[in-house]
């Protein structure tokens, strides 16, 4: 609820702070004291459209400051929360506005857009004014009223959950109809490239082996003579082999001569012997295992030329061939098997779409119920503020499946007219003013309680009655603020005798006679003589008079004058 409003240069407004309580609240004045001034200002704090006219003369901006008492489960947190702003059991509201028209604004001292301002104080503060309706009358709101007066908050929440099942059912469908839609119109490139790949059966690291393989082969001539020249060396002249056993025969037969002088150097000679045989055994076997034939080389060139030819032709690298075979069956496979898996998504989309046609029925049939129910009880209040000509109705309207939503598959709509034979029409468009004001209280004392905003603001919804009407405005407006926080600004004494706090607005001049300017005041009026003296001023007008005074006595008691 608000709980203090603070005004500086708006208007006729210098300087006003003004704190506010629980129950109904209610603004008097003579016409023309500038009430309308007040709530312009605090429309400024929630947001609404800023004029430069509404700086005071002379001033070079005009603020305007709206503290409000903010519930734990009230929907302004989580606004704050999706902009990264912090938010507590205060939530206070600023707008500066400038000579030039610009102006700024601030939630809890933090700069925000005049847009977030605008949607938090929709949220916080409902009016219903002369020229200015919102709330009941937008019928965006009046399924979430609907539901909340049937006591559905817990099936929809329900139903917003099949909702959210039902579409990813339907997206998945979707995207695999596409998916296998596309395989079909390429089946046939399919079937021809993996078929061609799959016989050339590509393997990881071919590519490197075969090119290991082509530079071999492709030296096998070279190699292959410079193999012979090495062999030929070794068995030059009788062969090394048959010259180191010569020699080691010479020194072996005057060894045991030489007392021991040779015994290194046989040794010597007979290590090199056995590493010539090694040699010699080692470039014959070397010779076997090159095996450099021609038609070896013609076909690895075959294979690499026709691995990188697939590889260009695809884009990718002779690497990459392995995957793209599988990536190609993958897709072929889903064209085989789409019937069974496109079967199964069918049914679970069907499924999904049967649990939240059953949710939404059996809460389309409650909502029809509680329309009725609702209806009945906003008729009962019609005849006592003087509407009992008026008829209201709760459209309940079936939507055809495209148009189906989370919150269910109805479209609710509060109708009514306000002249016999006339055709139900909207909240707006039914009527103008006091009547349309009187029209929203019966609605809103039938919906107490319901809905975001926890402060209503009623502009002289006694506009045009009296007597007996004014007192059951009155007395639903009390009954009202049972529930919520109400300010009322009235003319009526009837309805300003219900107030729980009674503020006076009314205007005086101030400054040297030559430069005088004229301001409005906010007065609270706490002592019961206060209020004594305004309420028999509203009665008896500007001579109040001793039965005026006992007519708003009688008036602060409870009982109408």
């Amino acid at each position: 609820m608000l709980t203090s409003l603070g005004v500086r240069d708006i208007v006729l407004i210098e300087k006003l702070d003004l704190a506010c309580g629980a129950g109904l609240g209610v603004l008097t004045g003579e016409t023309g004291a500038g009430k309308s001034i007040l709530l312009d200002a605090l429309g400024l704090a929630l947001g609404r459209r800023a004029d430069a006219g509404l700086v005071r003369n002379g001033a070079a901006q005009g603020v305007v400051t709206a503290a409000f008492d903010l519930p734990a489960k009230h929907p302004a947190h989580a606004m704050l929360a999706e902009q990264g702003l912090e938010s507590g059991d205060e939530l206070v509201l600023r707008r500066v506005l400038g000579q030039d028209g610009k102006s700024r604004a601030f939630v809890n001292d933090q700069a925000v857009s005049v847009a977030l301002l605008r949607r938090l104080g929709d949220t916080l503060v409902e009016i219903h004014g002369q020229n200015d309706e919102q709330g009941l009358t937008d019928a965006t709101i009046h399924r979430a009223l609907l539901d909340d007066y049937a006591g559905l908050e817990k099936d929809v929440a329900g139903l917003r959950d099949a909702y959210q099942a039902m579409r990813e059912a339907e997206a998945a469908l979707t995207v695999a109809r596409q998916s296998a839609e596309q395989a079909r119109r390429e089946e046939d490139f399919l079937r021809h490239v993996v078929a061609e790949l799959e016989g050339l059966k590509p393997q990881p690291g071919e590519e490197q082996e075969l090119a290991a393989q082509r530079s071999l082969l492709q030296a096998g001539e070279k190699l292959a003579t410079a193999m012979q020249e090495a062999q030929g060396a070794l068995e030059q002249g009788g062969g090394v082999d048959a010259r180191l056993r010569a020699c080691l025969r010479a020194l072996e037969r005057v060894a045991e001569k030489a007392a021991g002088k040779l015994d290194a150097v046989i040794a010597q000679a007979d290590a090199v012997l056995v590493q010539a045989g090694e040699l010699a055994s080692a470039l014959d076997q070397t010779a076997r295992e090159l095996d450099l034939d021609p038609q070896k080389l013609e076909k690895a060139e075959e294979r690499l030329f026709a691995l990188r030819a697939a590889a260009r032709k695809h884009n990718v690298t002779v690497d990459a061939l392995p995957a793209l075979t599988e990536q190609y069956a993958e897709r072929l496979s889903l064209i085989d098997n789409s019937a069974a898996a496109l079967g199964k998504l069918e049914k679970a989309a069907t499924a999904a779409k049967a649990a939240y046609q059953a949710k939404a029925e059996a809460i389309s049939a409650t909502r029809r119920k509680a329309a009725t129910k609702l209806d009945k009880a906003v008729a009962a209040e019609l005849a006592p503020l003087k509407l009992g000509a008026a008829k209201f109705s709760t459209s309940v309207e079936a939507l055809p499946p495209e148009h189906w939503t989370a919150e269910g598959a109805d479209r609710v709509q509060f109708l009514a007219s306000t002249n016999p034979g006339t055709a139900p029409g909207s909240l707006a468009k039914i009527a103008s003013g006091g009547e349309l004001s009187r029209f929203m209280l019966a609605l809103r004392v039938v919906l107490a309680g319901r809905g975001a905003a926890g402060t209503l603001i009623f502009d002289e919804v006694d506009r045009g009655v009296g007597g007996a009407t004014a007192a059951a405005v009155g007395q639903r407006l009390a009954r009202l603020a049972e529930q919520v926080q109400v300010l009322v600004v009235t003319h009526s004494p009837q309805v300003a005798a219900r107030g729980g706090q009674h503020w006076r607005i009314a205007k005086r001049e101030s400054g040297p006679a030559k430069n005088r300017t004229t301001l409005t005041e906010v007065a609270p009026l706490s002592s019961a003589g206060d209020r004594r003296e305004e309420i028999a001023r509203m009665l008896a007008g500007a001579t109040i008079t001793d039965a005026a005074r006992a007519a708003a006595d009688s008036l602060l008691a409870g009982q109408e004058a």
